[in-house]
């Protein structure tokens, strides 16, 4: 099955040029470009792409908003979105985040990152480096919002001993196979208790269920050790 791709970016050099690096994968197809969020908004409630890959500096309507209203639509849920930043530790990548974003990527990225990362986003997995996590939850993801809308510690007491455990090593940048190797599970056991907490907390993907660790106290921000 084809993946469906819509370009968000302001720099039509750059969209053209993505364009041909995604339309050169023959499981990968762009079905739509924008030249700005409010533009992406509506590509895509039009054509209802698997992926966007959303700038976050863009004129008049920015890459958060768009990301906040298209994830904010019930009936573009199973599109995904990955931002694209020329700062990594920017503040406005923890509010598209927040906003419901699945991960993000440098402007510096490889041809075979960018094509790779478009195909985990597209799956429904998180792109968040464990190194990437721990530094923008430190800066950014820990610290309150005024206009946080989310009743989260209610939701989080739905959660078992072991999904809370679970939420928590994955909070902190762990991957499945991590996880599994720490807890002695399988990889797969541990992939069941990510998705039936992404379904507790009403979390898009494990992007948005890391932010909600955070958000909710569930997980408390701690130094980068390195490990």
């Amino acid at each position: 099955m084809t993946i469906r791709v819509l370009l968000a970016d302001d720099q039509a050099l750059l969209r053209a040029t993505f364009r041909i690096l995604i339309d050169s994968d023959p499981g990968l197809t762009v079905v739509a470009e924008a030249a700005d969020g409010q533009e992406a908004v509506d590509l895509t409630a039009t054509h209802r792409p698997d992926v966007v890959i959303m700038d976050i500096r863009m004129p008049d309507v920015d890459g958060v908003a768009a990301t906040a209203a298209i994830c904010s639509r019930p009936e573009l849920s199973a599109t995904h979105i990955l931002i694209l930043t020329t700062f990594e530790n920017d503040e406005n990548v923890a509010k598209a985040l927040r906003a419901g974003a699945s991960g993000f990527l440098g402007k510096g990225v490889s041809p075979e990152v960018l094509l790779s990362s478009i195909r985990t986003v597209a799956a429904g997995d998180s792109l968040l480096s464990p190194a990437a996590t721990r530094t923008l939850i430190t800066r950014f993801l820990a610290t309150p919002d005024t206009d946080d809308f989310l009743a989260l510690p209610e939701a989080v007491k739905a959660l078992t001993d072991r999904e809370r455990e679970v939420v928590a090593l994955a909070a902190h940048g762990r991957s499945n196979a991590e996880i599994a190797e720490r807890l002695v599970l399988s990889p797969l056991t541990v992939r069941s208790h990510i998705q039936r907490a992404m379904t507790k907390l009403d979390a898009r993907d494990r992007a948005q269920l890391v932010v909600i660790a955070y958000q909710s106290g569930l997980v408390k921000p701690r130094p980068d050790t390195g490990s």
